[in-house]
């Protein structure tokens, strides 16, 4: 079955999709790695993705939810152009990581959890990202960024923006 007939929209990235899961052999053991497929292709997991992934996979809804919930690598929302994770881990909020959240929140009117209204930019929080050594730590469109201050957060943001 060709992946056009598989997936009723016929959008061509579900192709990349039907290809990593042929790859794994259908594989139930394999869902974290169609989930990052997933994400990687379509940006997001909307919920209509975690069903195909579901019902392709033969893995319950109930299953895909939660390993993809569990990860903090997947949103449920479409990101903006550029995404900042703060890290509010143990190590990185002693060091200060709720000051570069409100730092933000206040510098870019927008909420954690949120992208701003024109779409350019994502606050994302992360429970750890294993870089405790380097608190506080965020990710800025991919780049690990380690030691930050409120201040220097804000102007590598403002540096992407631009």
């Amino acid at each position: 079955m060709s992946s056009a007939q598989s997936h009723p929209s016929g959008d061509a990235r579900y192709t990349t999709i039907d290809r990593t899961i042929k790859l794994v052999d259908y594989q139930k053991d394999a869902l974290l790695e169609v989930l990052n497929a997933a994400q990687e292709t379509f940006g997001y997991l909307s919920e209509e993705l975690l069903i195909y992934i579901s019902r392709q996979l033969d893995v319950s809804l109930s299953k895909v939810y939660g390993v993809s919930t569990f990860y903090h690598m997947f949103t449920f929302t479409p990101l903006g152009e550029h995404n900042c994770i703060v890290c509010t881990g143990t190590a990185c909020h002693v060091k200060g990581a709720d000051r570069i959240v409100q730092a933000m929140v206040d510098e870019f009117r927008v909420a954690a959890g949120e992208t701003t209204a024109d779409g350019l930019l994502s606050l994302n929080t992360a429970r750890c990202l294993g870089s405790c050594g380097l608190a506080p730590v965020t990710v800025l469109d991919g780049q690990v960024r380690a030691k930050e201050t409120p201040e220097a957060v804000i102007q590598h943001v403002k540096e992407a923006l631009v």
